[in-house]
C-alpha cells in the first residue's frame, strides 16, 4: 500500500488505555488519560524501521492511529507501532524524568496508510516472525475516541492535522534485528522488516 501521510502536526498518544495491557506491564489504572508526545521525527513510513542502538529492549506496541480534521472531526484512520525502548523508559521512570528517549526516537512512530475514518469497532493484529503477539479491538478501550478527543481539545486545544496514537492491547513485546512483522487494521495488512542502528 501506499506510504503517503497527510501533513501531519502534532504526535499525541494515550498510554494506559487497555486495561489488560496497564495489568500485563504491572501499572496503575490512572483516573484520567495518559498523554504524552513524540517529535515528528519519530515518524517512519514503509516496510523497515530502524532500533535505536542505545536500547537493548524496544517493544513493539500496536495502536489505532486517528487523524484530526477541521473542529476535532475524525478523517482518517490507520495502524501505527509506538515503539517504546523499555529499558531506558524504567530508568527515567525510576528517575521520575521524562520519557522522550525512550518514545521519541528516530523511527519510534510507524505508521500505515491513512484511509477515512468510520464509526465503529476496529481490529487490530501483529505477528513477529509468523507468531501472533497482538490481536484485539478497539472495543476494550477505557475511553471512546470522543472521550479521548474531548479531553485533548480541553487541555491542549486540537488542531487539523493532529494525530492520536489511541494506546496499545495487551501483548507487546521485544523487537530485535531481522525480525519481520505482520501489522493489519482490519483488512489493511503491512509487511515491516526491522533493523539495528549501528550509530547516532
Amino acid at each position: 500500500m501506499s506510504s503517503t501521510l497527510p501533513m501531519i502536526n502534532t504526535i499525541y498518544c494515550i498510554g494506559r488505555s487497555y486495561v489488560e495491557h496497564i495489568h500485563e506491564l504491572g501499572n496503575a489504572i490512572p483516573d484520567e488519560p495518559l498523554v504524552f508526545l513524540k517529535p515528528n521525527a519519530s515518524i517512519v513510513t514503509g516496510d523497515t524501521i530502524t532500533l535505536p542502538d542505545y536500547s537493548n529492549d524496544v517493544h513493539h506496541e500496536t495502536e489505532l492511529v486517528l487523524l484530526i480534521g477541521d473542529n476535532t472531526t475524525i478523517t482518517g484512520v490507520t495502524v501505527g507501532l509506538d515503539l517504546t525502548a523499555r529499558d531506558v523508559q524504567s530508568i527515567a521512570k525510576q528517575k521520575g524524568l521524562p520519557w522522550t528517549k525512550a518514545k521519541g526516537f528516530k523511527n519510534a512512530c510507524w505508521l500505515g496508510t491513512f484511509k477515512p475514518f468510520k464509526e465503529g469497532v476496529y481490529e487490530l493484529f501483529l505477528s513477529v516472525n509468523g507468531e501472533i503477539r497482538q490481536h484485539d479491538t478497539t472495543d476494550k478501550m477505557m475511553y471512546s475516541f470522543r472521550e479521548v478527543i474531548q479531553y485533548l481539545d480541553g487541555i491542549y486545544g486540537l488542531k487539523k492535522g493532529d494525530i492520536i496514537m489511541t494506546g496499545t492491547p495487551k501483548g507487546v513485546g521485544k523487537l530485535v534485528h531481522g525480525d519481520k512483522l505482520e501489522i493489519k487494521l482490519d483488512d489493511d495488512r503491512y509487511q515491516v522488516s526491522v533493523v539495528q542502528s549501528v550509530g547516532h
